[in-house]
């Protein structure tokens, strides 16, 4: 059974309408919004991505600061930590270097051309605190 003219209209126009509702302006984001939760954050990404996240040892971070970053500017937070392999081994002292956009966590990469070498370091005793159930917690 074949459907009116206007029928067929009227729905057409009616997701027209939504479309465009759900397609409003976005607000532009602040790429150098404070990261106020950095510290978990990055507490968070560690216990997801280390082999081992137990009994980490000599564990700090800096609070963030604006860095250069290529032509602009961006937070970063330098970590140092010493972490345990597969075979529950430590393998010495890891740093790596936050970068945040519009405040949050967007990069942890190993830092380049001595950008954590003059940090100031502050102990990070929530990340020596870490443990999981699944590991073995000592």
């Amino acid at each position: 059974m074949r459907q009116p003219v206007g029928n067929w209209l009227l729905m057409a126009l009616t997701a027209a309408s939504l479309a465009a509702c759900t397609s409003s302006k976005e607000v532009p984001v602040d790429p150098n919004l404070f990261p106020a939760d950095y510290k978990k954050e990055i507490f968070d990404l560690l216990s997801t991505t280390l082999i081992d996240p137990t009994n980490i040892r000599g564990a700090f971070i800096t609070d963030p600061v604006l860095s250069a970053v290529d032509k602009d500017q961006r937070y970063t937070v330098c970590v140092r930590y010493s972490a345990r392999d597969a075979s529950r081994q430590y393998i010495g002292s890891t740093d790596r270097i936050a970068y945040f956009y519009g405040g949050h966590l967007n990069q942890f990469i190993e830092p380049t051309g001595g950008q954590c070498a003059k940090a100031p370091y502050k102990p990070f005793p929530e990340l020596e605190k870490l443990c999981k159930s699944e590991h073995k917690c000592v």
